[in-house]
């Protein structure tokens, strides 16, 4: 019963986030007017960070799918650089020219088509990665290739959260696959606690922003292992911002006294131990000197 209370949601209310919300946007109004517009970037996002409890065992390259109301990344209604990686493997049976006419003729928003060989070639210097990066929205690859491409993408793509997205170009519904990647959050779960997704842009309506905050939370706590019990908190935050928290778990003290009672445990055995050792060697010492005495009075009598 008790294990089924802990799986059970605990929904982050609209009103919380909105307030976080509202905050993050007028410190930016606020950031607006001290700074050269220049410097200024046109479409800002909001990043949401979950904190594990406990660190995933099983980490994973590709990023989870989180569906969100308001896409961030529209190509039917805004320019969008979308970048695709083709397996031209001997045995993948695709070719870029293949590639390229069923993207044409389908009217798949794909702005560029890279073959694998080539990124193995000509993409080698880092300067070579870091422009390639820079030069498209998002990247979707063939999920043959997938396994084989952070080696070869390196920690700007890492950092930059633009790992490529897993299509299976098997299928021929390449239009909608990639189309779901762009109207999806993506949660990366890596080696440590924190994750970030990206979850609004400033052009957004605040109730839109609200919105997508509240479906990327529920969609992490459902793929997280153990889901909400796993969950340490939310926080919401701009680029340069501050992380205003939106939720935050109750510590567990019932297993916080228990591991502190198991670390004093361990103590007192350690002591005692010890105690123990000392106890020996003193009286190993007081028998030795017994046995000396001993000796010299034999010695004396002789």
């Amino acid at each position: 019963m008790a294990e089924a209370a802990a799986e059970a949601p605990r929904a982050v209310s609209p009103e919380t986030v909105g307030k976080a919300v509202k905050a993050l946007l007028k410190w930016k109004d606020a950031q607006s007017n001290i700074q050269k517009p220049q410097l200024l970037g046109d479409d800002e996002l909001f990043y949401l960070i979950v904190t594990l409890k406990k660190i995933p065992q099983n980490p994973r390259v590709n990023p989870h799918k989180i569906p969100l109301p308001h896409p961030l990344l529209d190509p039917s209604s805004e320019p969008a650089e979308l970048c695709l990686i083709i397996d031209d493997r001997s045995k993948s049976g695709l070719t870029k020219d293949a590639a390229s006419k069923k993207i044409k003729s389908e009217n798949i928003p794909i702005s560029k088509v890279i073959k694998y060989s080539k990124l193995k070639t000509d993409y080698k210097a880092f300067e070579a990665k870091r422009k390639l990066c820079d030069s498209y929205d998002m990247f979707f690859a063939d999920k043959r290739i997938i396994p084989l491409l952070p080696r070869l993408l390196g920690k700007q793509f890492f950092k930059k959260k633009k790992i490529p997205i897993p299509v299976d170009l098997k299928h021929h519904n390449w239009k909608e696959q990639i189309e779901k990647g762009c109207a999806s959050a993506l949660l990366f779960l890596s080696t440590g606690t924190c994750s970030v997704v990206k979850v609004g842009k400033l052009s957004m309506g605040k109730e839109e922003i609200v919105e997508n905050v509240i479906a990327a939370i529920n969609g992490i706590a459902d793929i997280v292992p153990s889901k909400w019990s796993n969950i340490r908190s939310f926080h919401l935050k701009l680029l340069d911002s501050l992380a205003l928290p939106v939720y935050q778990a109750v510590p567990d003290l019932r297993n916080e006294t228990n591991s502190g009672s198991g670390a004093k445990r361990k103590d007192e055995t350690k002591t005692d131990s010890a105690l123990k050792k000392k106890k020996s060697k003193t009286a190993s010492n007081k028998l030795g000197t017994a046995d000396k005495k001993k000796k010299r009075k034999t010695l004396a009598g002789q």
